[in-house]
């Protein structure tokens, strides 16, 4: 940003001046999270719960894009969800519509910022009526040039954390208002409706009482972050040999190419769960016995459930982006994914599933 557009936009978006009073006991915040990343988006839950208990009567309204809104629709710290499609941003009715949410009045405006300072966000914050107007004024040690929309700005910096965890660290902005972390896992609501689509799913496995069903996720958007398509294959096959399990794939169908190859490698029935929403996906997973899955999207949908999981990773740091918990486990040989072995897979979960659920 130049200086002249810099100066433009304070003068049109300059945000009030801060006052003492502003920092405490908002009854409205609008949080603005509307970029495209599912891990993130989900990461950010541990914002929502810091907020909602240490003010538990404030309305969240939570901007999100239209290709993470699935991933929050039904959660219980929303109070509102808005979706800004930047495609039809343009026109009148849809411009007009947005403009009177950000102009309503709130009385905290938030900007989190994990992997990149977005402008469009930043603008938003601008843009947007509210009393505080809190955004990063650097990322790790990078300067964010339009921190001219705030009046409470923060200096985000942890080169010196570098495996400090995504749901951690989106708590640095808030921090300085005092509030601290309420619990670190994320939160993917689903109803009944996605509870019986789960049963429905279920019922398409031939005698499913009594056997373990495993869910993996061959796909990935990066693809240094898939692990070979034949060494899923090949764990599938022996945890069929052994435990008689019932096996299922998901994926979009940008995997299809994939998930093909996985199932013509294998000589019994595999069932497949393509492009469904990801609270009916949660629900699926949430009623599985062991999920194995590459560092992508729907890794952060099944941390989100109690399953047993395993995540396969090879560039991305695991201690700032695997699911947590003691059922939890992620692998990492080198950034290199296919360094991980079907047998350090297999033997992992065998130690996994060998644990009854709820212990």
């Amino acid at each position: 940003m130049n200086r002249f557009s810099r100066l433009f936009l304070k003068f049109l978006f300059s945000p009030p001046v801060l006052k003492p009073e502003y920092e405490q006991n908002p009854g409205k915040i609008l949080i603005i999270r509307q970029h495209n990343q599912l891990g993130d988006m989900l990461a950010s839950n541990s914002l929502f719960r810091a907020l909602k208990s240490k003010f538990p009567e404030s309305k969240i309204t939570l901007i999100v894009s239209p290709a993470n809104k699935d991933a929050v629709a039904k959660n219980k710290l929303i109070d509102r969800l808005v979706v800004y499609d930047k495609t039809r941003s343009f026109l009148p009715a849809e411009f007009t519509r947005f403009l009177k949410i950000l102009r309503e009045g709130y009385d905290w405006v938030l900007v989190p910022v994990t992997v990149s300072i977005s402008f469009t966000s930043n603008l938003m914050a601008g843009i947007a009526k509210g009393k505080l107007k809190a955004g990063a004024l650097s990322l790790d040690g990078v300067k964010n040039t339009s921190h001219i929309f705030f009046n409470k700005k923060i200096e985000i910096d942890e080169r010196g954390h570098p495996d400090l965890h995504i749901s951690e660290k989106i708590l640095d902005l808030v921090r300085p208002l005092g509030i601290e972390s309420a619990g670190y896992s994320p939160e993917i609501s689903f109803d009944e409706a996605d509870k019986a689509f789960a049963t429905s799913f279920f019922n398409r496995f031939e005698s499913p009482d009594g056997r373990p069903v495993i869910g993996v996720h061959p796909g990935a958007g990066k693809i240094p972050n898939r692990w070979y398509y034949r060494n899923f294959a090949d764990v599938i096959k022996k945890l069929r040999q052994k435990h008689n399990a019932c096996i299922y794939i998901t994926g979009s169908s940008a995997d299809n190419f994939v998930i093909d190859k996985i199932v013509e490698e294998v000589d019994f029935s595999v069932q497949t769960l393509i492009d469904r929403s990801i609270p009916e996906v949660a629900a699926v997973i949430a009623r599985s016995s062991l999920f194995i899955t590459n560092d992508t999207g729907i890794m952060h949908v099944a941390g989100a459930t109690d399953t047993p999981q395993i995540s396969l990773f090879g560039p991305t740091n695991p201690f700032v982006w695997a699911p947590t918990g003691t059922n939890k486990v992620f692998l990492q040989r080198s950034d290199i994914i296919d360094n991980i072995t079907v047998n350090e897979v297999c033997e992992v979960a065998e130690r996994l599933l060998a644990v009854p659920r709820g212990e």
